[in-house]
């Protein structure tokens, strides 16, 4: 199995690599790959778009990279999982309000807008350390 961290320079990728490194080391689960490279897209059993920034940023530099977004579509349509990270989560809405009107890839009915905090206390995005739960043989 070949995890593909997707590099369009726009991503958190040192800490998504080292985290699924472990997780496949742990759970035996193959390989990691961060790459830029459609064709080592296209050969991974699954995807992970991270992204930082804004949305029409990550998006410019997805697409600035020859075949790259097309490679993404051609995994999900081929019902490859794919996980999102931060923007690359945000990515996959039908678009988004940050900055302007951005198209998103479509594949969740939506749009990103601004999260509003009701209390003072409250920050985003939240940022800290969450507990996880480590689910052998799941898909993602």
């Amino acid at each position: 199995m070949i995890t593909a961290i997707v590099d369009y320079n726009s991503g958190n990728l040192r800490s998504a690599e080292k985290s699924f490194q472990r997780m496949a080391s742990e759970l035996n689960a193959g390989k990691i790959v961060v790459t830029p490279d459609p064709d080592v897209v296209r050969q991974a059993d699954r995807v992970v778009l991270p992204g930082v920034g804004a949305f029409a940023d990550c998006r410019g530099h997805l697409a600035a990279i020859d075949g790259l977004s097309a490679a993404i579509e051609e995994k999900v349509d081929a019902g490859n999982p794919l996980m999102g990270i931060c923007v690359g989560m945000q990515m996959m809405a039908t678009w988004s309000r940050e900055h302007g009107n951005h198209n998103g890839f479509n594949w969740i009915n939506g749009e990103v807008t601004a999260l509003t905090p009701n209390a003072p206390a409250l920050k985003i995005p939240h940022m800290g350390w969450n507990e996880l739960t480590k689910t052998p043989n799941h898909p993602v």
